[in-house]
């Protein structure tokens, strides 16, 4: 009998079986797919010689992940690699906000912005520079955040303490309206925010934009060099040698309960797996309790708050095999590895409202991948390996644009949506369709099917908004990876602190596992080198 049974093979289950593992915990991961990765996935199906990441790619969280830093995946092979720039908002008049690991680089091209605005952008590197540490200790911890929570509360005073607070909880277009006299520093802040769910009008979305800004500015976005496989491979490597195993192709169909506590799963295929400690799902919270779990072995409020769930913005993607560099007319978007595509914020509160209303955007907000600018292994020389994704609403009511879409997704419809990315592209970078040698397009629902965790199209496990944060998320009253089911626990981003590839909610999962066994009966070289992190706040992971 194994000892703990790991629901799905993505990053945070594979981080969560490694930690088990390294307690001395025999672990068996059970993926639903045919190859493990969950949405840390790349392949050559667009073109034979082009390796294109199928889900995410660029991982800023990845970088400051305390979490995968104590794994040490670099002794597995993994090799990390950057863009000349992080990111590039162009506008149609050549003008462009460039965010770069250099900060005088990203300060001098907000200065061409308006005066004043580079310093200003340093006056937000420099409160990173002090919270930073803490704030991150924070974030990738159970809630509450009971240490790294009384550190940053001790550091705040020096950032300002209630007047940084609530620079947090602004809407980023005010935060950005306070903090910059100038579009390009107001953009950065509003793309990044909307790399959630989280629209320019929204409570916390100033805090959010600014912490993906300053992840940006310090960490970088990173590629794994060879596609975003090389990080699933380096995490299953690791796992195989500390005796783990991974069963592909098997789905889980139960989670199988007796006398109030999970006693192992059942697949589809009717084999029952036992787990003599715990079982560890990384799904999402409506899957786990609407459909994996005996409803009878759940409070009735369960469901009730369930009926409440919300999830992110559905999203729509194109990858492309390019014969060629993309002909940006802004230069500065040239060796930027994320291009953002949006005449200004108030496109983006447009975009915004108009998939708040139902409709397909006439205007997609564009976020641009240029791979190849960011690893050059991921296709031939002088050619990029590229990617876009748009958000659309769940439920479509109209269009917004001339198409008629109507949210079916048909193959005629994906190909309409498909072409107005583009030629939203177009307008930035004039002669792009002509470079275009095979594109792939990913709707929703191809989402979906190829990952049923990503529902419509949704891709961070429930929405980021602060009603779904914190002790609400995914379920009021929780905010930590324990369930109502003794010995099972919730290891996906449908867990605080949510979605991006950093593998908290895995981790999170993994100590409440072991620490339901006793205290101090297992600890890893992994947890021991995450609280060695924890204690030395001065230090970045």
């Amino acid at each position: 009998m194994t000892d703990a049974v790991v629901v799905g093979a993505g990053p945070n289950g594979l981080v969560a079986a490694n930690l088990l593992a390294d307690a001395g915990w025999t672990v068996e991961v059970l993926e639903a797919e045919d190859e493990p990765g969950g949405a840390v996935k790349s392949d050559r199906g667009v073109h034979p010689a082009y390796v294109n990441d199928l889900f995410s790619s660029f991982y800023p969280l990845a970088a400051a992940s305390p979490v995968l830093a104590a794994l040490e995946l670099d002794k597995e092979g993994l090799l990390w690699t950057h863009a000349p720039h992080v990111l590039a908002h162009p506008l149609l008049d050549g003008r462009c906000a460039v965010l770069d690991r250099d900060r005088q680089v990203t300060a001098a091209s907000l200065e061409a912005f308006a005066s004043g605005d580079g310093r200003a952008w340093e006056r937000l590197c420099a409160t990173f520079d002090r919270l930073g540490d803490d704030l991150l200790g924070a974030l990738f911890t159970p809630f509450p955040p009971v240490r790294a929570g009384a550190r940053l509360a001790g550091r705040l005073r020096g950032a300002g303490g209630l007047r940084f607070a609530r620079s947090m909880l602004l809407p980023v277009r005010r935060l950005g309206e306070e903090e910059f006299g100038g579009e390009g520093g107001r953009l950065l802040l509003a793309g990044n925010a909307l790399h959630a769910d989280l629209p320019p009008e929204a409570a916390v979305s100033g805090g959010f934009g600014w912490m993906m800004s300053m992840l940006g500015q310090t960490y970088g976005f990173p590629v794994p060099v060879g596609g975003a496989a090389s990080l699933t491979t380096a995490l299953m490597d690791r796992l195989a040698k500390r005796g783990g195993t991974v069963r592909c192709g098997e789905r889980v169909a139960e989670i199988v309960v007796r006398g109030g506590r999970a006693v192992g799963v059942r697949t589809a295929r009717g084999e029952g797996i036992p787990a003599r400690r715990a079982v560890l799902a990384d799904v999402t919270a409506p899957a786990l309790y609407g459909e994996l779990v005996p409803a009878e072995h759940l409070p009735a409020r369960v469901f009730e708050d369930l009926r409440r769930f919300q999830w992110d913005f559905a999203t729509f993607k194109v990858d492309w095999a390019l014969g060629g560099p993309v002909p940006w007319t802004a230069p500065g978007a040239a060796s930027a590895g994320t291009v953002h595509l949006a005449e200004g914020v108030d496109a983006l509160t447009r975009f915004a409202a108009q998939i708040a209303m139902g409709l397909v955007p006439d205007r997609p907000f564009v976020l641009f991948g240029q791979m190849t600018t960011a690893d050059a292994t991921r296709s031939p020389a002088g050619t990029e390996s590229a990617w876009a994704y748009t958000h659309v609403p769940h439920h479509v009511k109209g269009d917004a644009g001339p198409d008629g879409l109507s949210g079916r997704w048909d193959p005629a419809e994906q190909e309409r949506m498909a072409d107005r990315i583009e030629e939203e592209v177009e307008r930035y970078a004039p002669g792009f369709r002509r470079r275009v040698l095979a594109r792939r397009i990913l709707a929703p629902p191809t989402l979906q099917a190829a990952n049923s965790s990503l529902r419509g199209g949704a891709i961070n496990g429930g929405t980021t908004s602060l009603h779904q944060q914190l002790v609400f998320r995914p379920l009021p009253g929780t905010g930590r990876p324990e369930t109502p089911v003794r010995g099972l626990f919730l290891a996906s981003a449908s867990a605080h602190p949510g979605g991006g590839v950093h593998g908290a909610p895995g981790a999170n999962a993994a100590r409440a596992a072991l620490r339901a066994q006793g205290p101090g009966r297992f600890l890893s070289t992994a947890q021991r080198a995450l609280a060695a992190r924890g204690r030395d706040s001065t230090r970045h992971p």
